[in-house]
């Protein structure tokens, strides 16, 4: 007998056993148990959160011959439920889109769901990865999806919604399935272990749950890998053999090498990331995903809801987003997502990769002008610096622009024209505004002010030097 991977062997059978989705699996159950079906369920998720699963479900909840109505707890064991859980039941139909994309798969769906279930209550249609239909295909389906027979259901699956035409979504009810949290990954991953007869460290469960990124498929491929490697006993040692350490992990260590200034541990742990195979893209993708995640923690605090974090990696955020103040995360977003752009067209990736993860070292080291001339200036001169905006509101300091030319000045129509060939008509006198004069710097003051620590700095960040130094005050 062949082997049967995970992944099938433990499958969700029934609404209690789906992972990670009770919200959907209650809304099924309480429509089943009023009387209240659908025609047409859209379930939308990334890969391996049991969107096909949920399909065969239902379709086992509906058509199970047990009972003499639909019935939200089918009985696993008549010849429908057992054909329903292997793909084969002959009116409950799984059509790949992605292998019958044309109008002519359509059509001839359409003809054959005229005629009525062999021999269950409903035929139904799970079609998977609807968005690699073709137009033609999504319009052909489109009057039998609106209006179909009295016998006929339809579940359409897909990891990509935005590829779904808005007529076909307005027709059918839509289910969003979230990526299964980290913690729940892991107590279905020590349940599965021990019914295998082997034993694991809470650590590897952990660690294999986060590395899944929310699949609970890929998280039982991961398993399987493992047990194939040591049937009886999984240790960190062992996962460390097979498996890098999950991206996050990476991500945050680099991350803490940048907040303590240190630029060549960061570039070697770009390298030992990239080393594994991780494209610059993804790279960057997942960096700016870690990096949302530690703004937002430092934003609205540490038990925020506007970011999935396990409660046990909570601590670890909050730590390390307060190494950084909120400036600094909205310049490395806006940095990476320009060197993602960057790198899909440049034949130097790695190197401008290199730079911007040399320049997140030094990060913390930057300061607005603003907060440094007001830290080194005398207490009487700060009274009368003029309101400064905040560093965030205002764009970065860049090389000075010329100055702009004024605009040519046009005679007042009072003004006579000089005859042709005369003198340029002269400019009109300035209007007598009240301007601001100087207020006399002695040279001990001025010698004072060019060794100031915070002046210098500033002339090296901009390699400039001071031609003159002058108070000013409104005049009376």
């Amino acid at each position: 007998m062949s082997y049967t991977v995970l992944a099938r062997r433990y499958r969700s059978r029934t609404f209690d056993e789906v992972i990670g989705q009770e919200p959907i699996s209650k809304t099924l159950v309480n429509s089943i148990k009023a009387d209240r079906i659908h025609h047409g369920y859209l379930f939308t998720g990334t890969r391996g959160v049991g969107k096909t699963s949920m399909a065969r479900i239902l379709a086992k909840a509906l058509n199970c011959l047990k009972f003499d109505a639909p019935t939200v707890t089918p009985c696993l064991e008549c010849d429908v439920c057992l054909a329903i859980a292997t793909g084969e039941d002959i009116d409950v139909i799984e059509i790949d889109a992605a292998s019958n994309t044309g109008v002519d798969n359509i059509r001839e769906l359409r003809n054959n769901a005229a005629f009525r279930p062999a021999r269950c209550r409903y035929k139904i249609y799970i079609i998977d990865e609807v968005h690699m239909l073709s137009t033609g295909a999504f319009n052909a389906l489109l009057k039998t999806l609106e209006e179909p027979p009295e016998h006929v259901k339809f579940i359409l699956a897909t990891t990509e919604i935005q590829k779904v035409p808005a007529t076909i979504q307005s027709r059918c009810q839509r289910f969003n399935f979230r990526n299964i949290g980290p913690d729940e990954i892991a107590g279905q991953l020590e349940s599965i272990v021990k019914q295998e007869g082997a034993e694991a460290d809470k650590t590897v469960c952990r660690r294999i749950a986060r590395l899944a990124t929310g699949s609970m498929r890929d998280a039982l491929s991961i398993l399987d890998q493992l047990l194939s490697l040591s049937p009886k006993k999984l240790t960190a040692d062992l996962l460390d053999e097979v498996l890098p350490p999950a991206q996050d992990e990476q991500i945050f260590e680099l991350l803490r090498h940048a907040a303590d200034g240190d630029a060549a541990s960061v570039l070697g742990k770009v390298e030992e990331v990239l080393a594994q195979g991780r494209a610059l893209e993804t790279f960057c993708n997942d960096m700016i995903e870690v990096v949302r995640a530690l703004m937002l923690v430092r934003a609205a605090g540490d038990d925020t809801d506007l970011i999935d974090v396990p409660a046990a990696s909570r601590d670890d955020y909050a730590a390390l987003s307060r190494r950084f103040e909120l400036s600094h995360y909205v310049q490395m977003i806006a940095m990476l997502e320009e060197l993602r752009r960057n790198v899909r067209f440049s034949g130097a990736g790695r190197a401008l990769t290199d730079a911007l993860m040399v320049r997140f070292s030094k990060m913390c080291q930057w300061s607005s002008i603003e907060q440094l001339l007001a830290d080194g200036l005398p207490a009487e001169k700060k009274k009368s610096l003029p309101p400064v905006a905040a560093a965030e509101s205002r764009p970065r300091a860049s090389a000075p622009l010329p100055p702009a030319e004024s605009p040519p000045r046009v005679p007042s129509l009072d003004t006579a024209a000089p005859p042709i060939g005369g003198d340029r008509l002269a400019p009109d006198p300035e209007p007598q505004t009240s301007r601001p004069i100087s207020e006399p710097v002695s040279s001990e003051e001025a010698a004072q002010i060019k060794k100031d620590p915070v002046v210098r700095q500033v002339m090296e960040l901009f390699d400039g030097t001071v031609s003159n130094i002058e108070f000013k005050k409104d005049k009376p």
